[in-house]
């Protein structure tokens, strides 16, 4: 904004003939645009996913406590959840896991530098794991199919190297902190939960299908994805309040006026 601002300022009136400032704005302005509405709709995705503890589902299956498996076992999750939520969002939303699976400072900090480490081999493959990544894509510099093609051996290298060099240090079991009573405030049920994973994700990887087929811009998908998932879970809290009402004995209609 900054150097637009100063590119204002420093404009004098165009020759006959030459596109206006406006024109310049509107046409670097379609560029960038499309690029911010996907990474806003997928980042409200996640979000979505988050508030409603989706991410249980998969802390819920992760029952080991011996720190090599644990090890692991991050590692490939973060590697592949990183090619469907991008690289930044997936090591946010693992580092928080962890601190759910793992009560030991040193052993956290390990853990979440693995996470780091795995969350950017898995963005590397994948078109959207990455802004970069999603910046070419975009644009048409790659496409989906060579960018797995040629990016998932040496990213599952770039993973599975550390991983080795970091199981030979790691011994023992892990200890795991007090489950808190407010640890997921959501009251989404189980299945619910799991309805709303699976939307999120389908919504998250089934947008490079949708440009095959469509030919239309990824924001366009990541958004038809996002609507379905927002009208699912406002059926979700339409229930709840229902249910609310009901155990509260309120669920009756209320009287009106001299009626």
């Amino acid at each position: 904004m900054l150097i637009w601002t100063f590119i204002t300022l420093g404009h004098t009136a165009p020759v006959e003939g030459e596109a206006t400032l406006a024109e310049e704005f509107a046409h670097h302005l379609s560029g960038i645009a499309s690029i911010l509405f996907f990474l806003l709709g997928a980042m409200v995705v996640v979000e979505l996913m988050d508030s409603h503890a989706a991410f249980q589902v998969i802390t819920d299956r992760i029952t080991t406590t011996n720190k090599r498996t644990l090890l692991w076992t991050i590692g490939l999750i973060t590697f592949f959840l990183s090619a469907a939520l991008d690289n930044m969002t997936t090591a946010i939303v693992m580092c928080a896991l962890i601190r759910k699976l793992i009560k030991d400072k040193n052993d956290l900090w390990t853990f979440a530098g693995l996470v780091i480490i795995a969350a950017n081999a898995g963005g590397a493959w994948s078109p959207i794991g990455d802004v970069t990544t999603i910046m070419l894509w975009i644009g048409g510099q790659v496409t989906s199919g060579n960018i797995i093609l040629k990016l998932l051996i040496p990213s599952l290298v770039c993973l599975v190297v550390p991983l080795l060099w970091m199981g030979r240090s790691v011994k023992g079991k892990i200890e795991r902190p007090a489950t808190k009573a407010g640890d997921h405030a959501s009251k989404v049920r189980p299945g619910q939960r799991m309805a709303v994973f699976l939307i999120g994700l389908g919504t998250l990887l089934g947008v490079p299908i949708f440009k095959q087929f469509t030919h239309l811009p990824p924001f366009m998908g990541i958004m038809l994805g996002l609507g379905v998932l927002w009208v699912y879970t406002e059926f979700v809290h339409a229930g709840a309040h229902e249910e609310a009402w009901s155990i509260a004995g309120h669920w009756h209609l209320a009287p009106c006026g001299p009626w």
